[in-house]
This record gives C-alpha cells, sequence and structure tokens, in this order.
C-alpha cells in the first residue's frame, strides 16, 4: 500500500476514506479470490471465528490473522472488555452462525489497561465517566496483581505490572464470556464453542495464545 500524507483535518480524513472506498469498489473485479467471494457474502456469511478485541488502531484483526472478507466476525472495543453489548454480538455470531471459536485478543501497550494501572498507582488520576467506565471493567483483573505487588512496600514497576495485566485482562473477559452467558456456557460444555485469550505483539506481530 503507497505511503499517503496524513490527514491534518477531519474533512481531510473523510476525503481520504471515500478515495479508499472508491479504490475498493474498483478491486471488486480483481481476481483475487477474495474479492470474487463478495457476492456470496451479501445473503450469508459464515465467519471461522469470533475475535473479541481492543479497538487499537495499531491491531488490525484480518491483518493479524491474514483472513480476509468475511472470514472473521469482529468485535472491538477499547481494552477488549466485556460487557451486555459485547456478550449479546458473541451470542448472535455463535448461534446465527454456528461459529466455533472465539478469541479475546489482548495486546501489548494497551492504552485502556495503561489507563487503569495508572488510576490504581495514582488515585487521583481523572478520567471522564465513559472512560471511567471501561477503567472500571478492568480493574478487577488489574487489582490483586497491584496489590501483590505492593505488599512489599518496594515501588511498583509499572511496565511490568501493565504487561502481566494486559494479559490478566484477556483472562478475565474469556471468564466473563464463558460464564456471563447461559447460551454461551452451554454451547461450551457441549464442546460446541472454545473460548481462548491471546495477546497481540505489537513489536514482533505474533499472537502469543494464553492458557485459559
Amino acid at each position: 500500500m503507497p505511503q499517503r500524507p496524513r490527514p491534518t483535518t477531519g474533512a481531510e480524513a473523510l476525503a481520504m476514506l471515500k478515495a479508499g472506498n472508491q479504490r475498493y469498489v474498483a478491486s471488486l473485479t480483481d481476481p483475487d479470490p477474495s474479492m470474487q467471494k463478495r457476492p456470496e457474502l451479501i445473503s450469508n456469511q459464515d465467519p471461522v471465528a469470533i475475535i473479541l478485541g481492543c479497538s487499537d488502531a495499531r491491531v488490525p484483526v484480518e491483518i493479524v490473522f491474514d483472513q480476509g472478507l468475511g472470514d472473521l466476525f469482529v468485535i472491538r472495543v477499547a481494552g477488549n472488555v466485556v460487557a451486555p453489548s459485547q456478550i449479546g454480538s458473541v451470542e448472535f455470531a455463535a448461534e446465527k452462525f454456528g461459529t466455533q471459536l472465539v478469541v479475546v485478543l489482548g495486546h501489548s501497550h494497551c492504552g485502556a489497561v495503561t489507563a487503569c494501572v495508572e488510576a490504581l498507582i495514582n488515585p487521583e488520576q481523572y478520567y471522564s465517566p465513559n472512560l471511567q467506565s471501561i477503567v472500571d471493567r478492568i480493574r478487577p483483573s488489574v487489582y490483586n496483581l497491584h496489590e501483590l505487588a505492593t505488599a512489599t512496600g518496594q515501588d511498583v514497576d509499572a511496565d511490568e505490572l501493565i504487561n502481566r495485566s494486559i494479559r490478566a485482562n484477556a483472562r478475565m473477559s474469556v471468564s466473563q464470556l464463558k460464564h456471563g452467558s447461559r447460551i454461551l456456557e452451554d454451547l461450551v460444555s457441549s464442546g460446541q464453542l472454545l473460548i481462548v485469550g491471546a495477546e497481540y505483539d505489537l513489536d514482533t506481530g505474533i499472537v502469543r495464545f494464553l492458557d485459559c
């Protein structure tokens, strides 16, 4: 993909997206199999996996897993947190399409987890009520790690705490999906659904699947 000047205004960003869509539409006659598959997806989809990932722009899920149109059912939210809307989205895909794999995808240098760690280290830290609601959903997975790190009275290594918290947060989201929905719990119990956690490393591009 050619390097293009970065937009400096919202209007320029909108123009860039419009131009990009025009290039995409022009590519639909490309002999690439992924483009030829598109007409089939108008009336039906059959994703091989459901991905609950972070909204971070550096983690484009289809690119990370080298998948094409219709291959993944992607749900993205800051901090890959689990709330009723995320659970409902997973339920929908699992029931409607029979998709048998859910991956909760965290990633290194996650801003939402970092915000939660900073709030624990510095209780005076202020976030808007809406951002605070995301931090509050991450907090339980980070709190015990923070308490353990401060139990000896030593200074907290914030970077190490963030790294460990990213994995703990992904594991917590896996647990919430497994046990926060009767539909998903029954599918998991019957062997029709597998839910796992993973961490994407921004530095290497490697996705490490966690032992959840």
